[in-house]
């Protein structure tokens, strides 16, 4: 087994904190609202405004469950267009307001049933990706989990897109480059390693700004981590003008893949 694929375990084990284990240990005063006032209410996509300690935010993640009814009720954290349409209505939200918005991701990818793709599910993630883009308010991603292909994307469209250590994050499953390349999913590990999927490669390739020690599963530990590591970063991101905001993110995107990365 390669050192990729064990990563790729580690952020799909059983137990591991979901989106709702952190967003109780980072913010307080959590007000959820539902609904993409189109459609439905998706449950992967758990969103709503909250404080972190005295700074109120809008915080947006995808929830898997934990016990299995509610990863049934969770659509195993596979979001529909409704609920990429939800946050998007959120981070909209934010923005008149003048909240920071926080993101946790933690999914295998958007849900790809027909009823997904009747509905947009391809035109909700890029009308996602276009409009924060463009949000004139301070924008943080976290993977926490899994980051698979545009249902991760979707929410990483950040000024500082962060991951913990045995996070991953790629534009396709180990398993699902396996069967393209090799016709053979069981060749998962080799993919991993192929995809250079992991925090350390990631934050090699510049596509992430830090990556946090999963303090041997103490993540009680992790959590005030990053309650500290987020407020300082909110306060230094909020210090920029809009426009300025908007344009270092936008080049930020740009350098991704050019010369010296």
């Amino acid at each position: 087994m390669t050192k990729a694929y064990e990563r790729v375990l580690a952020a799909r084990q059983k137990g591991r904190p979901t989106a709702m284990f952190f967003m109780e240990r980072l913010f307080t005063d959590f007000l959820e609202m539902h609904g993409d006032r189109r459609f439905a209410d998706d449950r992967a996509i758990v969103g709503g405004v909250a404080r972190l300690g005295g700074l109120p935010v809008t915080v947006i993640g995808i929830e898997k469950g934990v016990a299995t009814e509610e990863k049934i009720r969770r659509n195993f954290g596979s979001a529909h267009p409704e609920g990429y349409r939800k946050a998007l209505r959120l981070m909209k939200q934010a923005e008149k307001f003048g909240r920071p918005v926080l993101c946790l991701i933690d999914t295998s990818g958007a849900f790809c049933g027909v009823g997904a793709e009747e509905r947009g599910q391809g035109l909700a993630i890029a009308e996602n990706l276009m409009a924060m883009m463009g949000l004139r308010v301070p924008i943080l991603s976290l993977l926490i989990g899994e980051g698979g292909s545009g249902g991760a994307l979707a929410l990483g469209v950040a000024d500082r897109v962060w991951m913990l250590e045995n996070a991953v994050y790629s534009v396709i499953s180990p398993e699902g480059a396996a069967s393209i390349v090799w016709k053979d999913a069981g060749k998962a590990a080799e993919a991993s390693e192929a995809l250079r999927m992991t925090a350390e490669d990631l934050l090699g390739f510049g596509m992430v700004e830090r990556v946090f020690s999963e303090e041997g599963g103490d993540f009680e530990q992790v959590c005030a981590a990053l309650r500290e590591a987020l407020a300082a970063e909110l306060d230094t991101l909020l210090r920029l003008e809009p426009g300025e905001l908007t344009r270092r993110r936008y080049e930020k995107f740009r350098r991704i893949g050019g010369d010296g990365q």
